[in-house]
């Protein structure tokens, strides 16, 4: 080989060692010292090993305005490219916090664009790892130019590949849309935050005094405004919990849901399922107890754990299937449907609908909660978001009523008047209107008034309101529960039923798109 060649060769090598750099190593201590890591880092948790391919490593930007043509670093402050996680391919961009404090230029969006193309042209889910001051002010229009491509492509994708967006550092302005567009968005307590206006501003325009922390932060985001789908202790807990989501999701909207090895054991019955619910049935107990009791061991990971309780939703997997699980918490509200449940529940189910991920519906809910504040936020419109959602899935849906079923929130929550496939319910099951108390007091209001001992005339027509309608029998008549089943039964049924479903097919009448109420 030549002594140019050699040179050649030392050339490039020492490019690639100035790109990995990033901003040197002044830097990436001072992003250490904030307990971050670098953004290759961070691929490399991320990635199977030696799996990641880079793609732009000598980009670098084009400005020549306000001294940045003598700042000039290769890469410009994102790491993009593909590789596997679980020996699948996901492609993946990271921001670079220790050059020009990861904000983007129009390079640096490109370097995104071009692997989210890559991404919708082969069918693989694109992680965003955040880490950003937002848009290069010095290049201005440009850089908002970035954003907008790629906030117009997070549309594209959307339902077509899973999106991802890890919130690793700061993320502001602009920037939050792109992860308000993907599916979820995952923050890590403490170092990082989102807001459309800073502190600053906000203390400026409304004289409010709060800290980035208060405004933007992780809990903030994950139990306050459910912009954040999961909050993570640090940046590791977050990169494992990618991991773990994209194991229960298919690469596209072609493609199915991954399906763990499960062998079936002699009985699947669980007995410990007869004795959750309390006697009185105004007692309030866990639904996770019973998915713990539904689904395969371990499996279950809860999607928006701190907001809106009143509703669980999440995937698991039933014998190595994948499922998403959507429960009422009697928990928290008595499991009342509200604004945010609804909009919380909407979302996921639409999530796994669009990813062919089947679902399962845990019923015990008392109707919608009443006030001013809900009729005045516009419950109805929410409301009708879930609503929506069930009756455009065409996934396996199938409903458990544990308990309550009660008012509107009986259709919403997967009736089989919108659709569900197999409908079952507990002994225990209630079906009506309302609770025996409130319907007894408007349909014998007359004979309770001339009544000589009110209370008593009450209590006996509650005792007969309950006889008839707080049980599953009128409904399992008409063909509206498929089953009555023991709770023991439970998970053998969803086993037989998801397994039955597994080949559903509808088709939705054409359109271009529906008008979901939001």
């Amino acid at each position: 080989m030549s002594n140019t060649s050699n040179e050649k060769i030392a050339f490039l090598e020492q490019q690639n060692k100035k790109a990995e750099q990033g901003g040197g190593e002044a830097r990436i201590e001072k992003q250490h010292e904030k307990g971050k890591l670098t953004a290759r880092e961070r691929i490399t948790l991320l990635l199977d090993d030696g799996s990641f391919q880079e793609i732009g490593k000598l980009v670098v930007h084009r400005s020549k305005d306000f001294g940045l043509e003598k700042q000039v670093f290769l890469g410009d402050g994102v790491v993009t490219g593909y590789g596997t996680v679980n020996s699948r391919i996901i492609y993946v961009f990271s921001q670079d916090f220790t050059v020009f404090g990861g904000s983007l230029s129009e390079t640096h969006a490109e370097k995104i664009v071009k692997v989210m193309d890559l991404a919708m042209q082969n069918g693989a889910p694109i992680i965003g790892l955040n880490d950003s001051g937002g848009a290069r002010i010095q290049e201005g229009v440009v850089s908002l130019g970035g954003y907008a491509d790629i906030f117009y492509r997070n549309t594209l994708a959307s339902g077509v590949i899973p999106q991802l967006s890890a919130i690793m550092g700061p993320c502001a302005g602009g920037a939050v849309y792109s992860p308000a567009i993907t599916d979820f968005i995952m923050m890590v307590e403490n170092t990082s935050y989102m807001f459309v206006t800073g502190p600053n501003v906000v203390k400026t325009v409304t004289q409010e005094d709060v800290t980035s922390e208060e405004l933007g932060g992780a809990s903030t985001h994950g139990a306050k405004s459910g912009v954040s789908h999961f909050s993570c202790h640090n940046e590791i807990d977050c990169i494992n919990n990618i991991k773990a989501l994209l194991s229960y999701m298919p690469q596209n909207c072609e493609d199915l849901p991954p399906f763990l090895p499960y062998e079936l054991k002699p009985d699947e019955r669980i007995e410990a399922l007869n004795t959750i619910l309390p006697a009185n049935p105004n007692q309030p107990y866990d639904m996770r107890e019973v998915v713990a009791g539904i689904v395969d061991k371990d499996s279950f990971l809860e999607v928006h754990k701190d907001f809106a309780e009143n509703i669980i939703v999440g995937f698991a997997r039933i014998a190595g299937r994948s499922i998403g699980i959507v429960g009422n918490q009697p928990a928290s509200l008595a499991g009342v449907l509200d604004i945010h449940a609804s909009t919380k529940g909407a979302r996921f189910v639409r999530f796994c609908d669009s990813f062919n991920i089947p679902l399962l519906v845990l019923e015990d809910v008392p109707g919608f909660l009443p006030g001013t504040d809900q009729e005045w936020n516009a419950i109805i419109t929410n409301g009708a978001k879930l609503l929506y959602a069930f009756s455009e899935a065409t996934v396996p849906r199938v409903t458990v009523i544990t308990r309550k079923a009660y008012g509107g929130a009986y259709d919403v929550m997967n009736s089989k008047h919108i659709g569900a496939d197999m409908n079952f319910a507990w002994p225990t099951a209630e079906i009506a209107v309302m609770g025996a108390k409130g319907a007894s007091e408007i349909i014998f209001r007359k004979e309770i008034k001339e009544a000589e001992d009110q209370e008593a005339k009450l209590q006996e027509k509650v005792d007969e309101y309950t006889e008839k309608f707080a049980n599953p029998y009128i409904a399992a008549g008409r063909g509206f529960i498929d089953e009555v089943i023991l709770p023991e039964d439970t998970r053998v049924k969803l086993i037989n039923a998801f397994k039955m479903l597994e080949n559903k097919a509808v088709k939705l009448p054409k359109k271009k798109h529906g008008n979901i109420p939001l």
